[in-house]
């Protein structure tokens, strides 16, 4: 059976779950797991990917994250293939590291947020890997330590999730610490790792009956969420696909891409392609950036290529590329 398309839009919440293969380590000490960190933080930065909960197990990693203008599966590829390559070289190993793909969960953030940032942030408790609340306070290697001011990391969201808790930081941190507590009767939850309807109608028994009914509904492993939201998001992801494919068909490559913004900018495709950081040619290679990356598909690896310029730079550029858009109302077609 064909695996699901990813599904993805700007400000969607993930629940993104990364196994090692045969559930085999992929943190063998504090230098491992240092490294993930770092490339984590720094591809988060690069990509104005916003993190709201983290924690690397021996085996596993929990992240919470919500779709910048870089597209989730983009952030994770760099992510994932990154830290990979330089795993396999450090202990000498070849071969895969991760188990499949990773597990991503689009969920409805008003329901699920402070549910799923507490259930990510107790795996250490869950997993022994601390032995109470106060060890988990301090535990280096998950977010919960960054909101209790223990651990400092810039790129995660530590005010987003504190004000809503409280006002001052001091009353936001008691009252979220005790939120956390109260989880740690809760055990595993089964009903955090996706599943759209199956869960919120009450299991599939449930759903079958509803579909038989008038009030038709949808269920998909790869939502968390009641029945508007799920029916919402499988028809914008739809939508988007519909959008590309549109897109493609008109005629729009990169090479087409390229040629319209060399035509809104007055400029030739040399210099486009030459780089350099004049203004104009700055924004002619953001909008290039963002289209290619948002209507197109690509990934800014292969921006990057095309264009001349670093990773980096290009997942930048797509950034600048989408204020240029929004202040300037900007089409990628006539």
């Amino acid at each position: 059976m064909p695996r699901k398309a990813r599904i993805d839009a700007p400000g969607a919440l993930h629940h993104i779950i990364i196994r090692g293969i045969e559930r085999r380590k992929i943190f063998f000490d504090d230098f491992d797991r240092d490294s993930f960190v770092k490339r984590l933080g720094q591809i988060l930065s690069e990509t104005g990917t916003p993190c709201f909960a983290w924690v690397l197990i021996p085996n596993h990693v929990h992240l919470l994250l919500r779709t910048g203008v870089i597209p989730i599966a983009t952030v994770m590829r760099r992510l994932l293939t990154g830290y990979a390559v330089s795993f396999n070289h450090r202990h000498r190993r070849h071969g895969q590291l991760f188990q499949n793909r990773y597990k991503s969960i689009l969920c409805q953030e008003e329901l699920y947020l402070l549910e799923l940032v507490r259930y990510i942030h107790l795996n250490p408790l869950r997993a022994r890997i601390v032995k109470d609340p106060e060890d988990l306070d301090k535990y280096p290697y998950s977010g919960h330590g960054v909101l209790m001011n223990n651990v400092k990391h810039d790129w995660q969201e530590v005010d987003y999730i504190l004000k809503l808790f409280g006002g001052t930081c001091q009353e936001a941190r008691m009252r979220y610490r005790e939120f956390v507590e109260k989880g740690i009767s809760e055990g595993r939850r089964q009903d955090l790792t996706g599943g759209g309807l199956v869960r919120s109608a009450g299991g599939w028994a449930a759903v079958k009956t509803m579909r038989r009914s008038e009030n038709r509904v949808k269920g998909d492993e790869r939502i968390l969420g009641e029945g508007n939201f799920a029916e919402n998001v499988l028809k914008a992801a739809q939508e988007n696909l519909e959008q590309k494919h549109k897109i493609q068909a008109i005629g729009y490559s990169f090479e087409s891409l390229v040629e319209h913004v060399v035509k809104l900018f007055e400029i030739s495709q040399s210099d486009l392609l030459a780089g350099g950081k004049y203004p104009k040619i700055v924004k002619a290679r953001s909008l290039v950036c963002f289209w290619g990356s948002r209507e197109l598909g690509m990934s800014t690896i292969e921006l990057a290529k095309k264009l001349n310029i670093s990773q980096p730079t290009a997942s930048q550029s797509v950034l600048r590329g989408l204020k240029i858009v929004e202040e300037q109302g900007l089409k990628i077609s006539d």
